[in-house]
């Protein structure tokens, strides 16, 4: 039976791991400053800050060390995405890490906040990505060929 989701398989691939590899750039301020061509935080600062509301329970220095933490995966989970490397791991982590951020964004932004900027959406779509059998146009599919 012919895999009816090689297309949407690779949209969703691109489409999460470009969402995540966007606001990093924004954070570390490759886009711009803040408030610029719809950047939200345009240096690292501004997205500790907003780490530290989404975590009052912490102190600054901790929500620093969770900003780093957030944006190590985002890195990793959108990379791999993209080019479709431990794809279901990945789509895993994606899945773990934007269900944490819905959760905390619900509890201190406003129940508004996870919906308004979709975080409910990409985790509920990285879960989806994460059970498809076969990621046509990956690293995993060619490895899994060579076998």
């Amino acid at each position: 039976m012919k895999n009816k989701f090689d297309i949407p398989q690779l949209f969703l691939r691109l489409a999460l791991g470009i969402g995540f590899l966007l606001p990093v750039m924004d954070r570390f301020g490759w886009l711009g400053a803040a408030g610029s061509n719809g950047n939200a935080w345009g240096n690292w600062e501004n997205f500790v800050s907003y780490t530290n509301t989404l975590m009052p329970f912490f102190d600054k220095s901790m929500a620093n060390i969770m900003a780093g933490l957030a944006t190590a995966g985002e890195i990793v989970f959108g990379i791999t995405l993209i080019i479709g490397f431990r794809t279901k791991l990945a789509a895993t982590g994606s899945f773990l890490l934007t269900l944490f951020f819905a959760l905390s964004m619900f509890a201190f932004a406003g129940y508004r906040a996870p919906f308004t900027y979709s975080v409910f959406a990409d985790s509920a779509a990285s879960l989806l990505l994460a059970s498809v059998t076969v990621y046509k146009w990956s690293i995993d599919n060619y490895f899994l060929s060579q076998k």
